[in-house]
């Protein structure tokens, strides 16, 4: 299967904020910008940072359980290697990033077992991060 880049347009309430955030925490290379948006290479995805100065900074209330943790809902994020993700774990823990849901292993023993973090970016756009123990099992249902 080859997989093809998704392409993602979110807003945020900061465009300097989303630079520091995005181009510097999580390392996405910038590509084209404007004004009022941002380009960002998100591990070969093309994700988007449209200024919208009226965004509220308290994220969004909704919230479903999984596995014993509340996720918010939406959110989005990348499904990394098991040792990627590690490294990204490690990176966003030393720079004191604020997790909803901190970094742990989810599913335990079961066919979809996974690494997982949520946290936020400074516009409070919801991410989650996840990697799978057997990456052939993303779609996994027993």
């Amino acid at each position: 299967m080859t997989m093809r880049p998704f392409h993602l347009a979110f807003p945020v309430h900061d465009l300097d904020a989303a630079r520091a955030f995005y181009g510097g925490l999580m390392e996405c290379p910038e590509g084209r910008s404007a004004d009022s948006w941002i380009d960002f290479d998100l591990y070969g995805h093309q994700i988007v940072a449209h200024l919208d100065a009226s965004r509220a900074l308290s994220g969004d209330a909704t919230a479903n359980a999984v596995d014993g943790h509340d996720v918010p809902v939406p959110h989005f994020g990348v499904v990394l290697g098991w040792e990627e993700w590690h490294a990204l774990a490690a990176r966003l823990e030393a720079a004191g990033v604020s997790f909803g849901i901190a970094p742990h292993i989810r599913f335990v023993g079961q066919p979809g077992e996974q690494a997982t973090m949520f946290f936020r970016d400074p516009s409070g756009n919801a991410l989650e991060f996840k990697a799978f123990r057997d990456p052939a099992k993303l779609f996994a249902t027993a």
